[in-house]
């Protein structure tokens, strides 16, 4: 090998080094001047805590949390400490104020109302609660069925919509007992709505029989609907109102015409030379 050119080549592995070695300590040198990320302590979730639950010193922990601290974020225990959860907190989530009721408020169902809403309880069986698919959160509307005041006896059970777009606040069971005293479970769903709508529903779950419909919660649209009876599913006609039936468009209400009784008719032969005809007459009114 040429001497010459195994000089070069040694030579260029040197700078090669060298200019490596430098790179290497200016990036450590960067890296090493950066501060460290500051890390703050927050208060999380030792454990998932449901929807209802007590919020007690044990199910509370101080954990690191890096970068600005969460907004909502509570900063004192003494703060977290016997509030109700109104959303469901998962294990290490840091706990915000939004997902807690107001002080005072207590824990269970009852601080999950919001300001200015009732909880109303409707007994239903799997039918009536859409055979099970009734859940927290979903929305439904009410259908009442029963004889209306004053409708037409040939109407028969009416049908209509009571409450649309009505939130379930909660699905669980009652324990009741039967008439011989032995428990029996009574699903027991519980729906969020407005004073005036709980008179309403109070009143119909006491008078009539209720059926739930259940409904997409991004479709809030409330449709106007005239309600229906036994007696409009055999005619095909629908209701228009209790106790009055709405006629097809297009059709009117049948003329009654009084039959007349035809006056009798006078026969006259006419004959005129070898020509004959006949004539006939209507006998005068009296």
């Amino acid at each position: 090998m040429n001497k010459r050119f195994a000089y070069v080549l040694v030579f260029a592995l040197i700078v090669a080094a060298l200019a490596t070695l430098l790179f290497y300590r200016l990036v450590a040198g960067r890296l090493s001047s950066e501060p460290a990320p500051v890390t703050a302590q927050v208060f999380a979730a030792a454990r998932t805590l449901p929807v209802g639950t007590l919020i007690r010193d044990v199910d509370v922990k101080m954990t690191p949390w890096a970068g600005p601290i969460p907004p909502d974020s509570i900063l004192k225990k003494e703060d977290l400490i016997g509030r109700g959860v109104i959303a469901t907190i998962y294990q290490d989530e840091p706990i915000l104020e939004p997902r807690l009721a107001a002080r005072g408020a207590g824990a269970g169902m009852a601080a999950t109302i919001p300001p200015g809403m009732r909880a109303v309880a409707v007994r239903v069986n799997e039918i009536i609660g859409v055979a099970g698919f009734v859940l927290p959160g979903q929305r439904v509307d009410v259908l009442i069925s029963g004889m209306a005041p004053g409708a037409s006896q040939s109407l028969g059970m009416v049908t209509r919509t009571l409450l649309q777009s009505i939130e379930v606040l909660s699905a669980g069971h009652n324990i009741q007992r039967d008439a011989e005293g032995k428990p029996i479970s009574v699903p027991v769903v519980n729906l969020l709505v407005t004073p005036e709508q709980a008179e309403t529903l109070s009143l119909a779950s006491s008078e009539m029989k209720i059926q739930l419909v259940l409904r997409n919660p991004l479709d809030t649209e409330t449709v106007k609907t005239p309600g229906t009876a036994v007696g409009n599913l055999f005619s095909g006609q629908r209701l228009a109102g209790l106790g009055e039936e709405r006629r097809p468009a297009g059709r009117r209400k049948p003329v009654v015409v009084e039959a007349v009784k035809e006056r009798p008719e006078v026969v006259v032969e006419v004959i005129q030379g070898g020509k004959r005809d006949t004539a006939r007459f209507k006998e005068a009114e009296q």
